[in-house]
């Protein structure tokens, strides 16, 4: 691939999505709202896909439609369990991976004791979203709202702080939506896997676009995805790939990934470059952004860690969340050096990490059900326990003076506000 010019203007405005088709859905499954209307659609004639090159396999893309009603309510109390945490199931894929480098890495030195936990000074306010959403991905949006995925009822929810008000989008039949992040257009990309698509939702109209992924790439269990310096939004499956959608073509690309199964977090340093972690392959790695997706393997120096998220600092030094090792990790390109800590409490496991606007580092550790954050100039942590047992927090994202997360295992968003 090439280097490309900006994506995001008139001609992407005009020409993204003229040669796909129009996809609604019924509304949210498991949930209490009134049951939603889907309007007949005209299928549009789908553009031939472009060649496919090194393995790699492309599809079209389907447009997106005038939103069928949103589902609508006011914040009640959450009834739903906890589902089950996710795990990456090793399966191997449909392609020899091309051979990759593996970048150079620190001799393993012991991990750091963590530091005394000092009492939380931040509170942490909930909101609850409907009984059965069980929202996984968080992603505050420019106008003040919160976008989530709210797995469980296969839509992409979208909550008003200010009020408390949520309502539900459907995304399709079969929707089981994982991550989601607001693009450079302003709008709401999400990584289904029930759809095995990549689904953008206006935030204006709310209209639902649909990215499917090539037939010969069934069920890859995507996860999220992130977007480089040209904008193209690069995204991984747990099943052993890597994927991007070349909006301006209205084409989606995926190869195999190196080392098979376990792709899972994914992130953009602040000069655009794309990282991702590999929870079932105990790695990280960084994507070639110029080619089709090529990725340099890059080894932490605890085995068997369970690298689940990563996240770039203001640095770009690179933060991971161990989920195995019940660690938070941090690599420097720049030096291409590990350090690694250890969460504090019996037991801790390591899910979401997120690096906020002042470089302080945010991790979700289920054992103790808290937010736990990090200062790197003091190595120091301090937890923030969430009000709401069993909270089962899969992600966390931010904007300056607030921290976001879902709490899928009690069907709430929460904030806790820096700024205070």
């Amino acid at each position: 691939m090439k280097a490309r010019a900006r994506l995001f203007g008139p001609r992407y405005l005009s020409g993204m999505f003229t040669a796909v088709l129009l996809v609604t859905a019924l509304g949210c499954a498991g949930s209490t709202e009134p049951a939603i209307h889907e309007p007949t659609a005209t299928p549009i004639p789908v553009a031939t896909p472009a060649p496919a090159s090194k393995g790699q396999t492309a599809a079209t893309a389907t447009p997106p439609v005038a939103a069928s009603p949103a589902t609508t309510a006011q914040p009640v109390s959450p009834t739903a369990t906890a589902p089950p945490t996710a795990t990456a199931q090793p399966v191997s894929p449909a392609a020899t991976a091309p051979p990759t480098a593996t970048a150079p890495t620190a001799s393993p030195t012991p991990v750091p004791a963590a530091s005394a936990t000092p009492p939380a000074t931040r509170v942490i306010k909930e909101f609850p979203v409907g009984p059965g959403s069980a929202p996984h991905d968080v992603a505050p949006a420019p106008d003040g709202t919160v976008w989530y995925t709210a797995q469980g009822a296969g839509a992409l929810g979208r909550l008003d702080p200010a009020t408390g008000k949520w309502k539900h989008i459907p995304l399709g039949p079969g929707s089981a939506p994982h991550g989601v992040i607001v693009g450079p257009d302003g709008a709401a990309w999400v990584t289904d896997g029930g759809l095995n698509a990549i689904v953008r939702v206006d935030p204006v109209s709310e209209a639902v676009g649909v990215f499917k992924l090539p037939a010969n790439r069934p069920a890859v269990n995507l996860n999220t995805a992130a977007f480089d310096a040209h904008g193209i939004l690069w995204f991984t499956g747990q099943r052993g790939i890597l994927g991007h959608v070349h909006i301006e073509k209205s084409s989606v690309f995926v190869v195999d990934a190196p080392r098979g199964a376990g792709p899972y977090g994914i992130a953009a340093t602040p000069k655009g470059e794309i990282y991702y972690a590999s929870l079932a392959g105990n790695h990280i790695a960084k994507i070639d952004t110029a080619t089709e997706g090529d990725a340099t393997v890059i080894e932490p120096p605890t085995a068997g860690q369970g690298a689940r998220r990563v996240w770039s600092d203001s640095k770009g030094r690179i933060w991971v969340s161990e989920w195995n090792a019940g660690q938070l990790g941090m690599y420097d390109p720049a030096s291409s050096q590990w350090k690694e800590w250890k969460l504090p409490g019996p037991g801790p496991k390591a899910y979401a990490v997120f690096v906020d606007d002042r470089d302080i580092v945010w991790v979700s550790e289920w054992t103790s059900n808290a937010l736990v954050s990090f200062d790197p100039k003091t190595e120091r942590f301090t937890s923030h326990p969430i009000p709401s047992p069993g909270a089962n927090v899969r992600q966390i994202l931010g904007r300056p003076g607030e921290i976001w997360i879902p709490q899928s295992g009690t069907d709430k968003l929460a904030v806790l506000r820096t700024g205070e």
